[in-house]
């Protein structure tokens, strides 16, 4: 466990930068995944290859992913920067863009010779991503060169015209050079992922995926390119192949499976839980730290994913919109008619060629792990310290996290902790729930456990429990509270710790 006291911040680095910019597109999508799952079961059942054709009904899918859903983005991500009057000017700026693009396809079009295939719209997702936040954040810029300075009265009135003359400016600039910034890189995403499919190389991305899963680095490759571009396939041809890239559940589980028959201590005891989680809860998280602890095994999951993306290559499995969370459920949910078998075959292929290269590379390093647990204080970064607690003794990581948390200036009283992740909702929360059902037998009140996406964390946190590959972030955003790494949301011992730390402070205050 990584423990810093309020006051410490330390810097990160690109990957830091990089899991911040993958935060920030994951929570312009996430919250909108309804809506992407409304517009899949529209094309499911209505479009003319669905399940149940119906021509009036199958009109409402293309107005829905050419305008409401770019559109929902954009005031998402607007509303984290700049609140409501942020997502206004940003949904009006993606209207302008949108226009744009379809503009320039239809004279794009009209120049073409008669006969030659036309280019199809451009689904105005990454538009979205860029011009929400933009707006909202020059708007607020704007307002901060009046502030303080308008006549008592006229204050509702330059707000609606500031606003609304913003909006027109922004719409203007998606119009222009956005949209045609925007269809360019759709062009040539588009050009490279069809080129890869012609070469039957699609199943290389697996090399890039599956270790940016493991290092938290997956959001940005996964909401700012597979998404769109698959959102776009989809609306041509009922259903993408590119939404099984990053969601399929095999790699994970197949990892998490050779853990359970082949690992050591804690990771094996806590594996066959973490499977359960993460194959029908679809919270991927749960398999980073087993990963992370043994680097060679991201090599299992390159193969597992390679093996999956090969399957449906062959077989034609695709979903027709996301999967989120990437449970085996949600994957279910989204299968293409026709493509059950080619998906279900996948997610089983990959998980089988991930426990089998997991397995042999545990097995050929099981001496070495076995040496390092009898010379070392960690295990799967808390074993020790779990038996330590099951038998009563004095964690020496307890000690260090009082000092620090007693030794500042501030003497904060633990009152309100946050559990944090990359989206704030699937790992975190199941670990504020499994700390607060502990806080709740200790017979601990007044205190709030919640959890959040790093990008929504304040000052009102105390204390902030983060996966290790994300602390240096939460550090950042939070330097005034107390810091917890942990290895594991689902079963660290370093919870007991926590609550140990906090019934002694209601104690003290008794």
């Amino acid at each position: 466990m990584t423990t810093t006291s309020p006051g410490v911040a330390k810097q990160g680095g690109a990957r830091v930068a990089v899991q911040r910019f993958g935060t920030f597109l994951s929570g312009m999508i996430m919250p909108n995944i309804p809506a992407l799952i409304a517009w899949g079961i529209f094309t499911a059942f209505f479009i003319g290859v669905g399940w149940t054709p119906n021509e009036d009904l199958a009109t409402i899918v293309g107005p829905f992913i050419h305008y409401l859903l770019p559109i929902l983005i954009a005031y998402t991500g607007g509303t984290m920067v700049y609140g409501v009057r942020g997502g206004v000017v940003g949904s009006i700026a993606t209207m302008g863009a949108i226009a744009g693009s379809d503009l320039l396809i239809a004279n794009f079009n009209a120049a073409l010779p008669e006969g030659a295939d036309q280019l199809g719209q451009i689904h105005m997702f990454i538009g979205a991503m860029i011009l929400g936040p933009l707006g909202a954040w020059t708007m607020k810029l704007l307002d901060s060169l009046w502030e303080g300075k308008i006549r008592a009265g006229f204050e509702m009135l330059v707000n609606m015209f500031s606003a609304g003359i913003w909006g027109f400016v922004m719409a203007v600039v998606g119009f222009y050079p956005i949209a045609w910034l925007v269809n360019g890189i759709m062009q040539v995403l588009g050009n490279a992922v069809n080129w890869l499919v012609d070469m039957n190389l699609l199943p290389l991305t697996s090399i890039i995926i599956e270790p940016a899963k493991v290092f938290f680095l997956n959001n940005a490759i996964n909401h700012g390119v597979l998404t769109p571009l698959g959102l776009s396939e989809a609306a041509e041809s009922g259903s993408s192949i590119l939404f099984l890239l990053e969601a399929n559940p095999g790699p994970g589980v197949g990892l998490l499976l050779a853990f359970t028959f082949f690992g050591l201590g804690a990771a094996r005891a806590s594996a066959p839980g973490a499977a359960i989680i993460q194959f029908f809860g679809g919270i991927h998280e749960v398999y980073f730290p087993y990963a992370l602890m043994k680097p060679a095994l991201i090599l299992g999951l390159i193969a597992g994913g390679m093996t999956g993306v090969t399957t449906n290559m062959l077989l034609g499995g695709a979903l027709r919109a996301p999967a989120a969370p990437g449970s085996i459920i949600a994957v279910m949910l989204q299968t293409a008619p026709g493509a059950y078998f080619a998906v279900i075959l996948s997610v089983v292929l990959s998980a089988a060629v991930t426990f089998l290269v997991s397995a042999l590379i545990l097995r050929a390093s099981r001496k070495r792990d076995l040496q390092a647990m009898a010379d070392t204080d960690d295990a799967f970064g808390a074993a020790i310290t779990q038996s330590e607690n099951a038998k009563g003794k004095e964690s020496a990581y307890l000690q260090g996290l009082r000092s620090e948390s007693a030794g500042t200036t501030t003497q904060k009283e633990i009152k309100n902790i946050v559990f944090a992740c990359d989206a704030g909702m699937g790992s975190s929360a199941m670990g504020a729930s499994v700390l607060r059902n502990k806080i709740t037998k200790a017979g601990i009140t007044g205190v709030t456990v919640t959890n959040k996406a790093i990008a929504n964390l304040d000052d009102s946190a105390d204390l902030v429990i983060t996966q290790n590959q994300l602390t240096d972030r939460a550090r950042q955003k939070t330097p005034g509270a107390v810091h917890v790494s942990v290895d594991n949301f689902m079963n660290s011992p370093r919870y007991d710790e926590v609550v140990e730390l906090v019934r002694d402070q209601h104690q003290d205050g008794a």
